[in-house]
């Protein structure tokens, strides 16, 4: 019996984001949208105030609090789904956990702010720590690596070492291999080719790839930014299926209902092959 990864549905309060920016700023819209990826198979609603697109304008802690707080008490009043912050300051990361979230999405891991693994070890929250070099403004200059993947791990490897030195229980940590951050088309494709190397550190594996630009890439080469978000989340669909051959804990998307159907599909394709 395959046990599925969990499905974790974006939700961006944000007027900038690469795919949905400004269409969830208001709290109706967004509650909606909550609404919606719950009933289309979200276990979890990741909540994000600041765009980390590249060339992103970096956002106030005030203002990314004011974005997210009122969404996050209301879903959790609504009992939607488990909520998750996706945030690189530690004072919206605590705030958030006071309201209702019980993971914090770091896609700095830890980097952004030196206070974000106390204040997951203070509150219990679940972790995960991403890899990334940099803001979106100089990220895209950062991508030297000798080898991708084995560099990847062994840098994951030792953030998680300074959140657990810093308190964090390792059974609270995930890790995420910061698809886009920091790495170019073939880079993120040789990751994703290569997750066996992050399952070395034998801890649980977040996968962000819905909507990316180098899925959007394989898609359309020459002009990646025309590709619609139609065709980029059957794209993420199929990646994910693909994916379900590596031990995830969760996969991280826009479209959670293509995502749950693809994981279903993966499913009943298996229990006939043991029947």
């Amino acid at each position: 019996m395959m046990i599925r990864p969990k499905i974790m549905g974006v939700l961006n309060i944000t007027p900038d984001s690469f795919s949905d920016g400004n269409q969830y700023t208001s709290l109706e819209s967004a509650i909606d949208q909550a609404k919606l990826l719950s009933m289309t198979g979200a276990d979890i609603i990741d909540v994000g105030g600041e765009s980390t697109r590249p060339g992103a304008t970096r956002v106030s802690v005030e203002e990314e609090q004011a974005r997210v707080i009122p969404v996050i008490r209301a879903i959790k009043d609504l009992g939607l789904a488990e909520i998750s912050i996706d945030t690189m300051n530690s004072a919206t990361a605590r705030a958030a956990i006071e309201a209702g979230a019980t993971i914090i999405n770091d896609v700095s891991g830890g980097l952004a702010d030196e206070e974000m693994f106390g204040v997951a070890a203070e509150t219990g929250a679940v972790l995960v720590i991403s890899h990334w070099r940099g803001h979106s403004n100089e990220m895209d200059a950062l991508n030297k690596y000798e080898d991708i993947a084995k560099d990847v791990a062994r840098e994951l490897s030792q953030r998680v070492h300074v959140a657990l030195s810093q308190g964090v229980a390792k059974e609270k940590i995930v890790i995420d291999p910061g698809l886009g951050f920091a790495k170019d088309m073939l880079q993120n494709w040789e990751l994703v080719a290569r997750l066996d190397e992050l399952e070395k550190l034998e801890l649980p594996i977040l996968v962000g790839a819905s909507r990316k630009r180098f899925i959007a890439g394989v898609l359309e080469a020459d002009e990646p930014s025309s590709v619609g978000n139609e065709r980029r989340d059957t794209a993420t669909a199929v990646l994910t299926a693909l994916l379900l051959q590596r031990k995830l804990w969760g996969v991280r998307v826009h479209n959670t209902l293509a995502t749950l159907d693809a994981i279903n599909i993966v499913q009943a394709l298996r229990n006939g092959s043991s029947e």
